[in-house]
């Protein structure tokens, strides 16, 4: 359905300069959104379609189970999203399904899709479709979206992701981003590192452990442990490391997760992987807590080295930047969120590639080969 006429109509309706427009946004079918606890994803979406609305955009949101964002429509394709088959293909596949279905009944814009099924169905669509690259762009993902080709215009999260892929049809590169008043800033910190994420080989909490117990320091481990990698990795590398210097707190909600962060005296990322952004990162430094992480993935564009936290290119390095760490000032913390990542810049990088997209798409008569009507 080409939708390129209503963009033209709203324009006129709004006034010389500004342009409205209707965006579909499309999230995981996993997770509510935003998410109670884990979901990444979700979290983004969210504050994505808030601020697009706060700058005047209507916005029809198709996701899983329940919203709480200011979408001006809400379209659900599971009352309850499966959460449990997370990493599954099914359920991505019977939301694409069930999101072109609903697309086809919508007038919109552009589609903003964050699934990895979803673009699928974006050839033959006269209605653009703006696809965010959140995960790895490597191998057989790039070989996916090297596929799509000119159907999508695809966009990294990190110049370290898009550099991962450089061959790839980038439209553009866009930060992720969080609402920094929504996390309590700390000045005073407790004795504890922290590991928030995913018990996961590519996260390593057990490096994390290790470099608080070589720095004589306690450290809490929160996050996701449902999937089978994730139970044997458990079993095999965080068991055997438990003591009386380590906390369990499992997945950490909301609430939790800002009372962590803002109590710690810093946050540990031994990532080993190339993590294409890291949105554990930028929350931490919004509570004013510093970061110690090893040098991959997007690291170096998150983390300014030595004052909002320290950066190692070795696990052997972490336990002596840990001390480094705790000196640096919170407060510079939560300016270099304030200043770098804030959702209306994420807002604004966004609303910047769908006009770059619809000045790229042709007339609807023009696709149709039928010349306008002359009043």
């Amino acid at each position: 359905m080409s939708t390129i006429g209503s963009t033209l109509t709203r324009t006129k309706q709004v006034g010389v300069g500004a342009r409205q427009l209707h965006i579909a946004m499309v999230a995981p079918p996993y997770f509510d959104v935003p998410p109670k606890a884990y979901g990444g994803i979700e979290v983004v979406v969210a504050d994505l379609v808030d601020a697009l609305v706060a700058r005047g955009h209507e916005v029809t949101l198709i996701g899983a189970g329940k919203h709480a964002t200011k979408a001006q429509r809400f379209i659900t394709t599971y009352d309850v999203g499966p959460a449990d088959q997370l990493g599954e293909p099914m359920p991505e596949m019977v939301h694409a399904a069930k999101v072109a279905s609903i697309l086809d009944t919508l007038n919109v814009d552009v589609i903003h899709d964050h699934t990895m099924a979803g673009p699928l169905m974006a050839r033959g669509r006269l209605t653009p479709t703006v696809v965010t690259a959140h995960g790895p762009v490597r191998g057989d993902p790039g070989d996916y979206y090297r596929a799509l080709g000119g159907t999508v215009q695809l966009v990294a999260i990190s110049g370290a992701q898009r550099s991962s892929a450089p061959d790839l049809a980038w439209a553009a590169t866009v930060h992720n981003a969080i609402r920094a008043d929504t996390f309590p800033f700390r000045g005073t910190k407790d004795g504890y590192a922290l590991f928030l994420g995913r018990f996961h080989p590519e996260k390593a909490p057990h490096l994390a452990i290790d470099a608080a117990r070589a720095a004589g320091m306690a450290v809490i481990l929160a996050g996701k442990c449902s999937e089978p990698i994730e139970r044997a990795y458990f079993s095999r590398e965080i068991e055997p490391r438990i003591g009386a210097d380590v906390t369990i707190f499992g997945v950490a909600d909301a609430v939790a997760k800002r009372d962590l962060l803002s109590r710690a005296g810093c946050l540990l990322f031994p990532i080993c992987w190339d993590e294409p952004f890291g949105l554990v990162v930028i929350e931490a430094m919004a509570c004013g807590t510093p970061v110690v992480a090893l040098r991959r993935g997007a690291v170096p564009e998150l983390i300014v080295h030595g004052k909002t936290g320290i950066i190692v290119d070795t696990p052997a390095e972490m336990p002596d930047a840990i001390p480094r760490a705790l000196l640096l000032d919170p407060a510079d913390c939560r300016r270099h969120v304030e200043s770098g990542f804030t959702v209306d810049v994420m807002a604004a990088g966004y609303e910047a590639v769908y006009n770059r997209t619809l000045a790229t798409v042709p007339e609807p008569w023009l696709v149709q080969g039928q010349a306008p009507a002359v009043n």
